[in-house]
């Protein structure tokens, strides 16, 4: 029943779990223990602040939702799935060590000067999101996912599509610099994300590769 549901409204399923993050994620961020565990290692303290990363940290928020229905629209359905299914799972996993294991940062320049919009941008960021709930990172995370999404789905083989690979690398790595250019995160949060997203990956990769006798047989 559930899969059905699933693979009728997956559309609806991505909204519902929008709202599931997004519910759990603001309960977090406005019940912040009042003891964190502070993230840092000393390569956090040799890579210097720069307010323009605002602009591939914020692409993140545009870029998830782009590649989901783009692989929803334009790709076979098993790759929407591929890409959807250890994206949430890996968010789910990132709240539940924020809950579990509570993380913050002192990373961040006690002013951002400037009256440029880039100031400005950095500003209203660091007012709107706390230092904490931090590791992973689940910006690294999912750019990370949507990468090798790019890379593992067919359609990007047509030569139309084939700079959208390259793209995405360098939308990737742009967004995860962004993220420790900002004092966003730590280096540490960084690994982690990375780690996670790779991890994840190799398991849904090898829970595809056990079904494929079955289907076979069937």
């Amino acid at each position: 029943m559930k899969r059905s549901w699933l693979a009728r409204h997956p559309v609806g399923f991505m909204a519902l779990y929008s709202i599931f993050y997004l519910s759990v994620f603001h309960y977090l961020e406005s019940n912040v223990p009042l003891r964190s565990i502070l993230v840092h290692c000393r390569l956090d303290d040799l890579i210097p602040f720069c307010k323009y990363a605002v602009i591939p940290y914020f692409a993140w928020f545009v870029w998830i939702p782009f590649t989901l229905f783009y692989l929803l629209w334009k790709a076979p359905r098993e790759d929407f799935w591929r890409l959807c299914l250890p994206l949430f799972s890996g968010m789910t996993i990132a709240l539940a060590c924020y809950a579990v294991l509570p993380t913050a940062l002192d990373l961040r320049p006690y002013w951002v000067p400037g009256s440029d919009i880039f100031a400005r941008v950095v500003r209203f960021l660091y007012r709107t999101d706390t230092a904490t709930n931090v590791c992973p990172s689940i910006h690294v995370f999912n750019s990370v996912t949507l990468l090798l999404a790019y890379y593992r789905s067919h359609i990007f083989d047509a030569p139309r599509r084939r700079w959208m690979r390259p793209a995405a690398a360098v939308l990737c790595i742009s967004i995860v610099c962004s993220t420790v250019l900002l004092k966003q995160h730590s280096c540490i949060d960084v690994a982690l994300g990375a780690l996670l997203a790779l991890a994840l990956d190799s398991a849904f990769t090898a829970l595809e590769r056990s079904q494929l006798p079955q289907v076979r047989r069937a």
